[in-house]
């Protein structure tokens, strides 16, 4: 068997508190602690700035990837869900930095905490943000922040998702609906405006979500119109029986309602056949969504280090005081354990 690694995190690395080493620990314990992690953090420093091809150890991987802290943004293909592509992100760093694996780690304390902002359906694809560290108590924000989506809408076909995914529920012709008619009507669905959610959504009732009571055949009942925000829509394109939308809307709004919603206006209906989200808040699919390809330690810190510099004054992260700090510890004897284990 291997003599098994030992990565020593280091306050500084986390920005996070730790837990004291007691008194009876001996100075010599902690002077080594701190000299093991100083090591560790100068490793890194090292490569980064060389550029070397040098292989860095797990631990010293290990200790960055726990020290990144901030939002970032991934570029999520169509299939997975959305929570389905946080663990498959989650699973390629943690194996990165050899450590253990999300499955190992449910009944111990999770070592890294990463979340997304905002649920993109499995169908569709674009911009996720990503938090992580501390970065996810910032994704509650950037729920609300404005969101931009390319749509293309199929006229005459219903279905009972509103997207391409679902059963056809109703078929309707289209064959004098024009190019004109459409865009007379984008001026109602601009503004403030009352919209009804689709009956699959992650929107909950009793503690669970719509969309998986709909899938398991319970009858559920349609929730309440609620207020909505669009800020912009126009049509790009027009060719039936299908039609391309931008569209630029607040926090809360489904594209896939508003195209079932101009189909009905059209004495026809709609459905959705692909929707990509092109810009979240200030991130952009172009210049900042990370493909699968790069969901490295390395690439993602230094995407935080560029994307630090988009978000809002008071969303910027602020060192708290340990004593205030409600962050998870990771403690010496817990990374002692995983490198343990995993060897």
């Amino acid at each position: 068997m291997a003599t098994a690694e030992v990565a020593v995190v280091s306050p500084s690395s986390l920005n996070t508190d730790t837990t004291p080493v007691p008194e009876s620990a001996g100075t010599a314990a902690a002077t080594a602690a701190t000299s093991s992690a100083t090591t560790a953090a100068a490793a890194v420093a090292a490569v980064a700035r060389t550029g070397s091809e040098a292989t860095v150890s797990k631990p010293t991987m290990a200790t960055k990837l726990l020290s990144l802290s901030g939002v970032f943004a991934v570029h999520k293909p169509k299939g997975p869900t959305s929570a389905e592509l946080l663990n498959r992100l989650k699973e390629k760093l943690l194996a990165e930095a050899g450590m253990p694996s999300p499955e190992w780690t449910k009944r111990k304390k999770q070592p890294l905490k990463i979340g997304h902002g905002g649920t993109l359906d499995s169908a569709a694809g674009g911009v996720l943000v990503v938090g992580i560290g501390r970065g996810t108590k910032m994704l509650t924000s950037l729920l609300t922040g404005s969101k931009r989506y390319i749509a293309i809408g199929e006229l005459g076909k219903a279905t009972d998702t509103l997207d391409s995914t679902g059963k056809v529920t109703e078929e309707k012709p289209y064959d004098k609906i024009t190019q004109e008619d459409i865009e007379g009507i984008l001026q109602k669905f601009t503004g403030n405006i009352m919209q009804v959610p689709p009956l699959y959504c992650a929107l909950k009732k009793d503690g669970q979500r719509l969309s998986s009571l709909m899938k398991r055949g319970k009858v559920v009942e349609a929730k309440p119109a609620r207020p909505v925000t669009v800020y912009s829509i126009s049509l790009q394109n027009f060719q039936p029986p299908l039609f391309t939308l931008d569209v630029e809307c607040g926090g809360g709004f489904y594209i896939r309602s508003l195209v079932s919603d101009i189909g009905k206006e059209l004495s026809s209906c709609a459905s959705v056949l692909e929707l990509t989200r092109t810009k979240q808040g200030p991130f952009t699919l172009e210049e900042h969504a990370l493909p699968e390809d790069k969901w490295t330690i390395d690439d993602i810190a230094q995407s935080l280090d560029q994307c630090a510099s988009l978000l809002p004054e008071e969303l910027a992260l602020k060192k708290s005081k340990p004593e205030e700090s409600n962050e998870q510890v990771l403690s010496l004897p817990a990374v002692i354990l995983a490198f343990s284990i995993i060897k």
